[in-house]
């Protein structure tokens, strides 16, 4: 990243989402939503599960930031990340149901060492929002969703390099939120996100195609096929 707000992803989309793919596409291992909808209704009228109005105004701003709408493929509101991020947070996902979370924490390790911070990603989110409100409010006036968007872009990047400082328990709020918006992005659409596989045609992802080795090797042809969801619908 460059010290000018989101000046990386902006310039360098592509590469930015493409990256991301490699980890983001194999979501199988999300645990499936039984109450995903086929005909979702839209984003101003979904009742969110677990996150509250602020919350959910935050999450909805922040991740149109982190993948704008403006540019060559579709943001994240498109795809509807704000959801998938909300389903998660409402599941096992949200409880750290499978994790081990047992100390010590050591938020200064590095990443390498794993998940350092006693809060499920629940609680993650729940206090890290609620303390870049208040920082917001204090500095701004407003809380993050009523800023402008240079000013969020501004906000998120002082997140993230640690300019703006939270408590040690909520240092990895940043890298969860970026984290969850990538997954949210490319997971299958029955998880909530990547509505319609738009990000999926974007990249020119083939999707859960049972075969496709044809192709493989074929390098420099784009992919004909278009991409297929778990559930065998086609984009």
């Amino acid at each position: 990243m460059t010290d000018k707000p989101f000046e990386g992803w902006r310039l360098s989309r592509r590469a930015f989402l493409e990256a991301a793919a490699t980890a983001g596409v194999a979501m199988a291992a999300v645990p499936l939503h039984l109450n995903a909808a086929d005909a979702p209704v839209a984003l101003h009228k979904y009742q969110p599960e677990f996150l509250n109005v602020d919350e959910w105004a935050f999450v909805m701003a922040a991740t149109a930031r982190l993948i704008p709408s403006e540019g060559e493929g579709p943001g994240a509101r498109e795809t509807r990340v704000p959801v998938f991020i909300d389903r998660q947070l409402a599941g096992k996902y949200g409880a750290a149901t499978d994790w081990y979370m047992q100390g010590p924490y050591d938020p200064s390790a590095s990443p390498d060492r794993g998940y350092q911070t006693p809060l499920t990603p629940a609680q993650l989110y729940r206090q890290g929002i609620k303390a870049v409100n208040v920082w917001c409010e204090k500095r701004h006036g407003k809380t993050f969703a009523d800023l402008d968007a240079p000013i969020q872009d501004e906000t998120l990047t002082s997140l993230q390099n640690g300019r703006l400082v939270l408590v040690p328990e909520l240092s990895w709020f940043f890298s969860v939120l970026l984290a969850n918006t990538r997954e949210g992005y490319f997971a299958d659409p029955k998880y909530g996100g990547n509505h319609g596989m738009q990000a999926w045609v974007y990249i020119g992802f083939p999707g859960a195609r049972a075969s496709f080795k044809e192709w493989a090797m074929q390098y420099n042809k784009p992919y004909p096929l278009g991409p297929v969801s778990i559930a065998g619908k086609r984009a």
